[in-house]
């Protein structure tokens, strides 16, 4: 097993490669007027249209349900949401964008565990900081990551995998969205788990990772089920297992799990709503009710069912305990796990 700052120095960094993949609900969500009358006390509120910023570039599992969320938000509200994909730096540029808005209702954030829960132990500065620059508002949903490769890696099965990258140290490559995002942490678990060393490849967002594994160019990814499932049915890509505790029969049928091959290997990442800090109450109370209606939305439990994902009503509060707990467990998981703050 190489050694961290080894395995630094081997760290590649991908530009971004093909055009990326753009989920059919648009760029931006457009509605007619408001149903219903503003209530607890934000008056007014909204009465133009609402940015809601996305960390990820577009296509992929964060974008695809931020998209869903917003035509959601947009004809509860009765104003336009529109999504602003912000990629980069590990969700950094996104979030640094979003905690330096006005605090007006007016600017929502897609906070994921990785933006403000990893990406904050795995660097040592940040331009923001995830507790004190963010008003929680609603948990939307968790989902485990898929190992998928390219077919032309011969492994059927997480076992043979593990057969092939011990035969060719250094060899095997697993691209990642960026230091301390959950798809580097899942990749640096299994390889700690596996004892294998794998080559990583850092891009700036989902879609031009998964277009150099359907490439060939990369030979294996941890991906959440939006962008890597569909290529799965076509026979692009194969999965070998998931990280989540349990299967995700609807969404991957007959698809082991990789804690079947090793007990305890779970990662189910997360993704919530924030606003910059200080928003008044009355608003966050607002976005929270029109939220929870979204989660009940047939079309949003449809597609989630389909990604293998979880939608996850909370309150505000429910939020911002979970970003602080989170904050201080995954400090020992990825302690564990070998990354050291860079």
């Amino acid at each position: 097993m190489a050694t961290t700052t080894s395995k630094t120095r081997r760290k590649l960094l991908a530009g971004t490669s093909a055009a990326a993949m753009v989920f059919a609900f648009g760029s931006a969500c457009m509605v007619p007027q408001a149903q219903a009358q503003t209530q607890g006390g934000a008056a007014g509120y909204p009465n133009r249209p609402i940015k809601f910023i996305v960390p990820y570039s577009p296509g992929g599992l964060g974008d695809s349900f931020a998209r869903a969320v917003g035509q959601g938000l947009a004809e509860r509200l009765g104003q336009p949401v529109v999504i602003e994909n912000m990629p980069g730096a590990s969700q950094a540029i996104g979030a640094a964008a979003a905690a330096k808005s006005p605090a007006d209702g007016y600017t929502l954030f897609m906070g994921t565990q990785s933006g403000l829960v990893l990406n904050s132990i795995a660097r040592k500065k940040l331009p923001y900081d995830p507790v004190k620059d963010f008003t929680p508002i609603s948990m939307l949903f968790s989902s485990p990551l898929y190992l998928v490769v390219h077919p032309s890696v011969e492994a059927k099965s997480v076992k043979e995998l593990i057969a092939l990258a011990k035969a060719k140290p250094d060899f095997y490559s697993v691209a990642t969205i960026g230091e301390g995002t959950s798809t580097h942490l899942a990749s640096v678990m299994f390889e700690n788990k596996a004892g294998v060393d794998l080559l990583q490849v850092s891009y700036k967002g989902s879609a031009p990772a998964i277009t150099d594994v359907l490439g060939g160019r990369v030979h294996m990814m941890f991906e959440g089920g939006a962008s890597a499932l569909p290529y799965v049915r076509q026979g692009k890509l194969r999965a070998l297992a998931s990280t989540a505790e349990e299967r995700t029969e609807k969404a991957a049928p007959g698809l082991p799990t990789i804690a079947e091959t090793y007990p305890g290997f779970s990662l189910e990442v997360w993704f919530g709503l924030v606003a910059p800090a200080g928003l008044p109450k009355p608003i966050v109370d607002r976005l929270n009710r029109e939220i929870k209606e979204v989660q009940k939305s047939p079309k949003l439990l449809e597609l989630a069912a389909n990604l293998g994902a979880e939608v996850l009503p909370s309150t505000p509060e429910q939020l911002g305990t979970r970003i602080r707990n989170e904050l201080r467990d995954f400090a020992k998981v990825m302690k564990d796990a070998g990354i050291e703050p860079q």
